[in-house]
């Protein structure tokens, strides 16, 4: 007696743009080595349609959401729960619709951590970390990475205000500064975070050459198959390492992943198989 096969389990990532994303082979990727059953999605949504996206996503049976740009802190709004580091953040790129409530996380900062300590060796603690920008993504990682006490966190952005509105929102997790892109002080930085889209419309990169040492390791959260404008900047200055976020992309959605299915996901053949690692 034959049986139907049983209805894969919606998820997706929603975002404005989303076309570059690669999340959709990633999460393939980890339901065939974990065997489950799901289909991934990817949903372009315009800021003013988010609402009304979810909830349809959410009736139509949908079990979960990655969120990404420009999306991440106004989708808080819709969540009934917020994890801890959610709530922390003020910034949300997970959501898993469960008993009928949407329940909000960030796995982001974990997603860069795990990158920078396990996958490149960094050591985050008593290390001078600079952050570029001051938008969502610079909300989701600051807590994480102040959890490894590191001697200074700076933010720096064009508009030192919404800097200061940050460090302000996280001052008591932590050494954590603010100001503004031309008045980053020259310093030991080790690691430098870069969470902005400079430089991807040929603009030059408003961040001063002298914050980079020879032991700086530069990171850019975005990402692509070919170096992005920061990291072409941070060679071109002598940083000692200059990586894009593959990494930090695999390990927050392997955190997804482990919400929405209860099992973690190896990431190293993930990354070794996408080609991702270098």
């Amino acid at each position: 007696m034959s049986s139907e096969p049983t209805a894969a389990d919606r998820y997706g990532v929603m975002g404005y743009p989303v076309a570059h994303s690669r999340s959709p082979v990633i999460h393939r990727l980890f339901a065939h080595q974990t065997g489950q059953n799901i289909q991934y999605e990817l949903l372009k949504v315009a800021p003013d349609k988010l609402e009304q996206a979810v909830r349809q996503f959410q009736r139509t049976g949908g079990k979960g959401l990655n969120i990404t740009t420009p999306h991440k802190t106004e989708v808080c709004k819709l969540a009934d729960q917020l994890s801890e580091r959610a709530s922390t953040a003020g910034a949300v790129n997970t959501l898993a619709f469960q008993d009928g409530e949407i329940f909000g996380d960030n796995t982001d900062g974990i997603g860069l951590l795990r990158d920078l300590v396990v996958n490149r060796g960094l050591s985050i603690e008593n290390a001078n970390i600079l952050v570029l920008g001051a938008g969502g993504a610079t909300r989701g990682i600051v807590g994480p990475l102040l959890e490894m006490q590191p001697a200074l966190l700076l933010i720096a952005n064009r508009t030192p205000e919404k800097a200061t509105i940050i460090a302000d929102h996280f001052a008591r997790h932590g050494s954590i500064a603010a100001c503004a892109f031309d008045d980053i002080e020259d310093r030991d930085w080790q690691l430098i975070v870069n969470a902005t889209s400079a430089g991807f419309k040929g603009e030059k990169l408003p961040y001063p050459a002298s914050a980079i040492g020879t032991s700086t390791l530069c990171y850019d959260l975005s990402y692509g198959l070919k170096a992005t404008p920061f990291c072409e900047w941070a060679k071109a200055h002598g940083a000692e390492q200059a990586v894009m976020g593959w990494g930090m992309l695999v390990e927050q959605a392997a955190e997804s992943f482990h919400i929405w299915r209860g099992v973690r996901p190896d990431t190293k053949p993930v990354l070794k198989q996408l080609r991702l690692n270098a």
